[in-house]
């Protein structure tokens, strides 16, 4: 059994993302704000393979690359 008045109430919430986007879910808060979302998360844009590839040429570059 739940019990009554100790529980904060549940209802819709915006979320706003740092790259504009914004929608609806559910908290206990009217309003959230986010970094990152599922529209600008390298992992769900794609992005991401091109990041691991860039850190895969520095590594490379870093160690067998010319010296200064």
């Amino acid at each position: 059994m739940v019990k009554e008045g100790i529980h904060p109430k549940y209802g819709k919430a915006v979320v706003t993302c740092a790259c504009g986007n914004t929608f609806e879910t559910g908290s206990t808060k009217s309003e959230l704000r986010v970094e990152i979302c599922s529209k600008c998360h390298p992992f769900f844009t794609g992005q991401q393979r091109a990041a691991q590839a860039r850190g895969r040429i520095e590594q490379f570059n870093r160690r067998y690359g010319k010296k200064a």
